[in-house]
C-alpha cells in the first residue's frame, strides 16, 4: 500500500558547509529515470506518497491544453510556471485572459506581491497594490480560465474539486502517472493537488519531457509543445536569477519546482529525475538533481558546474562566502 513519506524512508541528499563544518543536512528521496522510463538510481524510497505542489504544473497545463486552451509560444510556458511576478510575466497573464474575454478579477488565485524583488520594489514606489496577475500561478489560472470558457464550462467554480476542468486535470494526472491519485489536498494557490507517490511523478514527467510533435497521438503532441515553449522562453517557467529559468536556459532541462522541497526535471535525451526534501526547503533541490543527471550520463559535467555557479549556493559569513550548500549524492 502506498505510505507518505517519513525519515526512515529518505537518505541525505545535500549538505550545509560553513567554514568546513556540516552545519545542516537535507534529508529526501529522490529517482532517476533512464531515457526509457527505467528506474536507475534511487535514493530513499520513491513509493512514498508525496504532495507534488506546483511540480504538478506541468500536468495541470497539458490538461487545459487538452480541454482547449490553445496558447503558444511565452502563454504556453507561462502555464506551466511558478513565475516570479515581473511586469512581463503580468502582461503574458493578462494576454492569455484576454484570449477568453477576460480581465484579472476572474482569477480565483490570492493577490501577491511579486516574487522578484525589482519588479515588487517598483510597485511599492508607485504605491500600488498586490495583484492576482503578480502570484506566481497566475499563468496556471489563466490557462483553466481559457479551457473553461472553451467548454462552456462555469467560471466562478473553476477551483472545486468536483468542476468538470479539475476532473479532467485528474483524469490527466492519473493517465500520465500510471496510478490513482491516493488523496486530494488545496494547493497554495487555491487549486486542488493529488497525492501521488514520487515514482509516479517522475514517471508523468517523462512521458512529457520525451513527448514528440510528431507523435500520432495528440496528447504527446501537446506535451511536446509544452517542453519546447519551455525551453524556447525559459524566462517565463520562473524568472530572472531563478533555478527554473537558469536550467532550462543553460542546458535545456525542463525544469519545475515544487513547494516545499520538491523538483522534477527532464533532461533532452528523456533521463529524468524526481525529489522531495523532508524538511520543505528547496534551496539544495536543483543542485541535487542537476548532480543525478550528470551523473546519469545525461549532462556533461561542464554546464552542470556553470549552472550551480549561477545558483544560489553560496553561504555567507560577514561580507565573505565560507561555505556552500552541495549534493552528496550523484
Amino acid at each position: 500500500m502506498p505510505h507518505t513519506v517519513t525519515p526512515s524512508h529518505a537518505e541525505e541528499l545535500a549538505v550545509v558547509e560553513r567554514s568546513g563544518f556540516i552545519e545542516s543536512r537535507h534529508v529526501g528521496i529522490a529517482v532517476v529515470l533512464n531515457p526509457d522510463g527505467e528506474v536507475t538510481a534511487q535514493h530513499g524510497d520513491a513509493s512514498a506518497l508525496i504532495l507534488p505542489r506546483s511540480s504538478m504544473k506541468p500536468l495541470q497545463a497539458l490538461a487545459c491544453a487538452t480541454a482547449g486552451a490553445s496558447l503558444e509560444g511565452a502563454e504556453l510556458a507561462l502555464s506551466t510556471a511558478s513565475h516570479s511576478g515581473t511586469d512581463r510575466h503580468a502582461a503574458t497573464a493578462r494576454a492569455i485572459l484576454e484570449r477568453a474575454d477576460l480581465t484579472e478579477d476572474a482569477l480565483q488565485c490570492p493577490p501577491a506581491w511579486p516574487g522578484d524583488r525589482a519588479a515588487r520594489d517598483a510597485l511599492v514606489r508607485e504605491h500600488a497594490p498586490m495583484s492576482r496577475l503578480r502570484m506566481n500561478c497566475s499563468g496556471k489560472h489563466a490557462a483553466m480560465l481559457l479551457a473553461c470558457t472553451a467548454n462552456g464550462w462555469p467560471l466562478e467554480t473553476y477551483l472545486e474539486p468536483g468542476h468538470p476542468l479539475q476532473v479532467h486535470i485528474r483524469e490527466i494526472v492519473e493517465r500520465m502517472t500510471g496510478e490513482r491519485a491516493a488523496a486530494t489536498a488545496i494547493d497554495g494557490c487555491g487549486a486542488p493537488v493529488y497525492a501521488l507517490t514520487l515514482l509516479g511523478l517522475a514517471r508523468a514527467i517523462h512521458r512529457i519531457g520525451s513527448s514528440s510533435e510528431t507523435s500520432p497521438f495528440a496528447l504527446h503532441r501537446t506535451a511536446g509543445a509544452i517542453v519546447r515553449a519551455v525551453r524556447e522562453n525559459p524566462w517565463a517557467i520562473e524568472g530572472p536569477g531563478r533555478a527554473d529559468s537558469i536550467v532550462a536556459e543553460r542546458t535545456g532541462v525542463f525544469a519545475k519546482h515544487g513547494a516545499e522541497g520538491v523538483m522534477v526535471m527532464a533532461a533532452p535525451d528523456g533521463t529524468t529525475v524526481a525529489l522531495k526534501m523532508l524538511d520543505g526547503s528547496g534551496r539544495a533541490a536543483a543542485a541535487v538533481a542537476l548532480r543525478l543527471l550528470s551523473a546519469a550520463g545525461a549532462l556533461d559535467a561542464a554546464p552542470v558546474q556553470d549552472v550551480l555557479n549561477a545558483l544560489p549556493l553560496s553561504i555567507s559569513g560577514g561580507s565573505a562566502d565560507v561555505g556552500t550548500i552541495r549534493p552528496t549524492v550523484g
